[in-house]
């Protein structure tokens, strides 16, 4: 056990994780609760089969100003805003069927994400995606169109090269 880091060290049962893989149903619990709580408390709407990392932060300007489509998913430190900071006017979001909005990007207000389509990380969305389209840049440009997605956004033609455990 000693020489094990700490950082994979279980320190209250001194079990050591072989994969974080491990961590799997508590992490989908957790989303489940997080995307309830989303919907009670501020009107957001969002199908099971959609996701909001846990780091991902929203501003909304009033209650159901923020929709995201089936299969879709919203990465890691995102941010969503649908309240303009100059007026305190609420425009909403609208995020498409099976969407990837990469780690880092940004939506601003009144933006509309067609099906289909990718957000690159890191990418400022200021204006509307077409469906089927790639986004990347500050502000976002559109940089790839025509695009075939499955689930969550992912590539169509890539699954083959994922493991097992990322197939769900």
């Amino acid at each position: 056990m000693a020489s094990q880091p700490a950082s994979i060290r279980d320190t209250a049962n001194g079990m050591a994780f072989r994969s974080l893989d491990q961590l799997l149903t508590l992490r989908l619990f957790l989303l489940a609760l997080r995307r309830r709580w989303l919907a009670w408390r501020y009107g957001v709407r969002m199908p099971a089969t959609s996701s909001i990392s846990l780091s991902g932060r929203i501003v909304l300007g009033e209650r159901g100003s923020l929709t995201i489509g089936e299969d879709s998913l919203v990465a890691f430190k995102t941010l969503l805003i649908t309240r303009e900071t100059r007026t305190g006017r609420t425009r909403p979001i609208r995020i498409g069927n099976r969407c990837f909005v990469g780690g880092g990007a940004i939506v601003l207000p009144g933006v509309t994400i067609g099906d289909e389509s990718i957000v690159a990380s890191g990418a400022v969305v200021d204006g509307d995606v077409a469906p089927r389209t790639i986004v990347a840049g500050n502000p976002a440009r559109q940089i790839r169109e025509n695009i075939e997605v499955g689930k969550r956004g992912r590539l169509k033609g890539t699954e083959d090269n994922w493991p097992d455990e990322w197939r769900r």
